[in-house]
């Protein structure tokens, strides 16, 4: 029945009892049953297309566009059932109701029913107030993100690489640790003692997959206590035998280099130090396995008793040594063992 200011209220279409009126219960009984079907809105279902075959008195639905049956061409109407009979409401903006086969709450927009709580919000408070800048906030003792049946992911996401996607860790709500990309692509770890000074303390290398920052050694001879050391700047397994190389007088391979030829073997330490020995005859000159950057101390051995031997020529490639009986007369040929040391580098 068409609304009419004079007869009916402008919100829910209730019928006024007019004075002198004749069967005053027939216009009393219509509102209340108008309040009945509006109060504590309950819809079995909206966007409904089909009546059903034997609906309940106060069955009410929400209607699609283009219903069927007795429902046809009362597309977006509310439909209430009510004495043998369907009734029909045109639904206003703002009006809620819950929908039961969704198991939700939803309002009317005007044009279809909407999640009353909207997928999208400004803002969600739980236990305290959000506010611009923190739109969605959480008091409590823990906050729950768990899995739907295999993994989960907590995802952080920034509009450039300039911006910042980070957890920020504070105590009374002033900052002291800080992990994620903070203006770049890099992986950090930053700390604070009062919320204003900080100092990256790790670093991720994107690019490289290598860490950096101020608890990695930021240099070779860098022993500040506490840092972490870089493989190329420690030793372990892996380099402390090897080729012995240094440049500025700072070792750049490995820590000891051990080899051997015709001539002997030898010993390199990184410190420069180098040590070579060998087996030769006296009167005949030794190579030595690896050169010195000058003239080594040598040392020879006889391998019998009554001879005094010494080296001679030494130079920091080759030396000779040389064996001789007290009297004097020298024993070319004598076997004797050779050893030198002096710097390599």
């Amino acid at each position: 029945m068409p609304a009419s200011s004079a007869n009916r209220s402008s919100r829910l279409n209730l019928p006024y009892l007019l004075p002198a009126q004749a069967q005053k219960h027939v216009t009393h009984n219509e509102a209340l049953l108008r309040l009945d079907q509006l109060c504590q809105l309950v819809l079995a279902q909206v966007d409904a297309l089909d009546p059903p075959v034997a609906p309940a008195n106060g069955a009410a639905y929400g209607l699609a566009a283009n219903p069927t049956g007795a429902w046809a061409g009362q597309g977006g109407q509310l439909a209430f059932f009510e004495g043998d009979a369907w009734h029909f409401l045109t639904p206003q903006p703002g009006w809620r109701a819950w929908v039961r086969d969704l198991d939700q709450m939803q309002v009317w927009d005007g044009a279809a029913w909407q999640l009353a709580e909207s997928a999208e919000r400004a803002r969600l408070g739980v236990g305290t107030s959000a506010d611009a800048q923190n739109p969605l906030a959480v008091a409590g003792p823990a906050t729950l993100f768990t899995h739907a049946g295999t993994g989960h992911q907590l995802k952080l996401n920034k509009a450039t690489a300039a911006d910042t996607a980070s957890l920020l860790f504070q105590s009374g709500f002033t900052g002291h640790a800080e992990i994620g990309l903070a203006g770049d692509l890099g992986l950090s770890v930053k700390t604070s003692p009062d919320g204003n000074s900080w100092s990256e303390v790790l670093k991720v290398d994107p690019a490289t997959a290598t860490l950096g920052g101020v608890a990695v050694q930021a240099a070779a001879d860098d022993v500040t206590p506490g840092r972490l050391m870089r493989a190329d700047y420690g030793y372990g397994p892996g380099n402390l035998l090897g080729a012995v190389s240094r440049a500025a007088g700072q070792p750049t391979g490995a820590v000891m280099e051990r080899g051997e030829d015709a001539n002997g073997a030898y010993l390199r330490l990184a410190d420069g130090s180098q040590m070579v020995w060998g087996a030769r005859a006296s009167g005949t000159v030794w190579s030595f396995p690896r050169a010195f950057i000058a003239p080594p101390q040598v040392m020879v051995t006889a391998t019998q008793g009554g001879r005094l031997v010494w080296a001679d020529g030494v130079s920091a490639s080759a030396a000779t040594p040389r064996s001789e009986t007290p009297a004097g007369a020298e024993q070319t040929g004598d076997p004797l063992q050779c050893f030198a040391v002096g710097r390599w580098d």
